[in-house]
């Protein structure tokens, strides 16, 4: 049988809403602005304000940083598509694409990590911590982080990218996400699938193990402090972190840990939507909200402009 090799792939996004196509655009162009200057002034403030200078607020600049990043991959794609007829994406700028997904997906799921042992450390052992988390540890746990991408990103897209396509190319979903290109490959993947899954576990569920075992241990610390303030005041300081990384691993889960069948194409979409574009909007909101010394920043920003160099 005659196969053409696909040379390029169909975003199918939203198109089955043509009347949508205008108002999801206005409405990710403005979570898209949101986002980017929400984050962008986290590591503003995070960088130049003296009283933020600490391991935390270290990796919340990391965080921001990865958060632009990982919108960047997604999004400016996604918004030309909602107004342009031609929604083509070239073969190399697919894989690129789902590289760089991968890359920083993988990333923010270990440097959320490092973020939940920092503050077990500030909680847990107070008294070691200026010990443990000095600057070399924090560059070394932020550098590790961004790198743990680089592994997982390149086996994946590899892999995916060496499979022949000779059929459809019509990938449905705004974005090139593996299971939708996975789909359109006319060779046997179950082999994939196993590696896949395998990397899942190494790259989202031990780090999640590390956090959910940090946050036992922090709740158990917690709980035996005799003050209500005191309690009050530790939950504090972790309260953003954990909001944060129960939205993501959530609306993640949602997507890449249930059956096959189990959503429809749109209700992937939407999920999709939830944690590649509303979650990193939230981020620097949830930050700025819950948490009084950012919060306090900002406002002295603001007032006194002191970012603005004279």
């Amino acid at each position: 049988m005659n196969h053409t090799t696909v040379t390029e792939f169909i975003l199918v996004g939203f198109s089955d809403h043509p009347n949508l196509q205008v108002p999801l655009f206005l409405i990710f162009l403005g979570i898209y602005t949101i986002t980017l200057t929400g984050n962008v002034l986290i590591i503003l403030v995070t960088s130049f304000d003296p009283a933020l200078n600490s391991p935390m607020y270290f990796f919340l600049r990391n965080l921001a940083s990865l958060e632009i990043c990982f919108n960047l991959v997604i999004v400016p794609k996604m918004l030309v598509n909602l107004l342009m007829e031609n929604k083509a994406i070239s073969f190399a700028g697919c894989a690129a694409q789902m590289y760089f997904f991968f890359f920083f997906g993988a990333a923010e799921c270990c440097l959320l990590a490092a973020m939940a042992f920092d503050r077990y450390v500030a909680i847990c052992n107070p008294l070691h911590y200026p010990d443990i988390m000095t600057q070399r540890a924090c560059f070394q746990m932020a550098g590790a982080s961004w790198f743990s991408g680089f592994p997982v990103a390149t086996v994946q897209t590899i892999w995916i990218f060496s499979l022949p396509f000779c059929g459809p190319n019509q990938v449905n979903h705004f974005f090139c996400d593996s299971p939708a290109v996975l789909e359109l490959s006319c060779a046997d993947t179950s082999l994939f699938k196993i590696e896949a899954l395998t990397a899942t576990v190494l790259f989202i569920m031990f780090p999640f193990l590390l956090i959910l075992v940090s946050y036992v241990r922090i709740i158990i610390t917690i709980l035996r402090m005799p003050s209500e303030e005191g309690r009050h005041k530790a939950f504090s300081t972790c309260s953003s972190h954990l909001v944060v990384v129960t939205l993501f691993y959530g609306t993640a889960s949602s997507t890449y840990f249930r059956p096959k069948s189990s959503n429809s194409p749109d209700t992937k979409k939407l999920i999709s939507v939830s944690y590649t574009v509303i979650t990193p909007m939230l981020t620097p909101i949830i930050y700025s909200l819950r948490n009084k010394e950012v919060k306090s920043a900002l406002g002295r920003a603001l007032a006194c402009e002191c970012l603005i160099p004279v």
